[in-house]
């Protein structure tokens, strides 16, 4: 629409179709027993003036927000931007909008979190990690009667809508690559120990080397919060000690390109002198040098069914149960065999 330019509206699609505002209104609230000759004279008349509904107005004929909301704790900005274009993928073409609500910490604000959910009147949520595991959380929107779906929880699998991917598996499979590649002195950067999704990839990686007979070294335990920076920090420390790992088990790739950074400050070759492994296969792992070697978790394919569960559950429908998504290892050029 030109700048000026007078915004359609519901008489104009009226008269353009020869029909009363009351069909017009009907036709977008999918009231039933509306002819198809109708509806098609109704939508090929709003597409000629370009006429969009109010989405609050037909809200409030429905007592509903058509507002579905997205709580997330600032997780890195790939993340962030896998979780949005999942869910609104599958919101595209659905009178449902999506509102962003990022919250500074889940742990110290569960309540909070609860309120605004209430208070933005949205007609359901979606809960990433932490707040898809916190139990006041859980239960305050229970208790509210406000829809959920939850991405990756690790606690209370039954309750609400879920999708997840099995975490424990997944690092698993990346730390045994590592082993295979013939490391065994190993490192991990944890992320923030608020997220379930640490506890259990640190269980992954601990049954690779109790698999491989590889001990367990606390010196080699480092803990960050998914961030660049924290990795970056986190990695200075481990190559500074007299203990230097020959490979590093990044929780993130965030962490993992944060490790990257300091390896090469300090002079090593990556993979040559030090193999550096990720998780979660995001924008930056693509496009750091050398592109990383880490575990591809489907956050896109996540986010997109948890928004289209909570919609069935809206509509009435059955949502089904709990939609575990596969994982897959991507190898790159950030692990190689282990200096001779």
């Amino acid at each position: 629409m030109a700048r000026g330019e007078k915004r359609s509206t519901i008489i104009d699609v009226a008269k353009l179709a020869q029909v009363s505002p009351k069909s017009v209104s009907r036709v977008y609230n999918d009231e039933p027993h509306i002819s198809p000759a109708l509806r098609k004279k109704v939508l090929r008349a709003a597409k000629e003036l370009n006429y969009h509904p109010n989405v609050l107005a037909q809200g409030l004929v429905r007592r509903q927000s058509y507002l579905i909301g997205l709580i997330y704790e600032k997780p890195s900005p790939s993340y962030v931007v896998e979780l949005q274009r999942g869910a609104l993928e599958r919101l595209h073409g659905e009178r449902y909008r999506l509102i962003v609500l990022p919250v500074e910490s889940v742990a110290d604000h569960p309540l909070e979190v609860v309120s605004l959910v209430r208070s933005a009147a949205l007609d359901g949520v979606i809960l990433a990690p932490p707040a898809s595991d916190h139990p006041d959380i859980i239960e305050g929107l229970s208790d509210a009667g406000i829809p959920f779906a939850r991405i990756a929880p690790q606690s209370q699998l039954g309750v609400g809508l879920s999708t997840a991917m099995d975490d424990v598996a997944a690092a698993r499979e990346i730390a045994e690559y590592v082993i295979g590649l013939g490391h065994r002195t190993i490192a991990i950067l944890m992320g923030d120990p608020a997220h379930a999704a640490s506890a259990q990839r640190l269980i992954g990686y601990h049954q690779a080397f109790d698999v491989n007979g590889l001990p367990r070294l606390p010196e080699l335990v480092e803990t960050g919060d998914f961030s660049f920076e924290s990795g970056y920090e986190a990695t200075k420390r481990l190559l500074s000690r007299k203990l230097r790992p020959t490979a590093i088990l990044a929780q993130n790739d965030d962490m993992a390109v944060g490790a990257m950074s300091v390896a090469r400050e300090l002079g090593f070759d990556i993979p040559g002198d030090l193999t550096v492994v990720g998780f979660d296969d995001s924008e930056i792992a693509r496009m750091v040098w050398p592109r990383l070697t880490t575990i591809r978790q489907p956050v896109v394919e996540m986010a997109k069914t948890a928004a289209d569960m909570l919609l069935r559950d809206l509509a009435g429908e059955d949502p089904g149960g709990m939609i575990i998504h596969a994982h897959h290892l991507v190898e790159r050029l950030t692990a190689a065999p282990p200096p001779a």
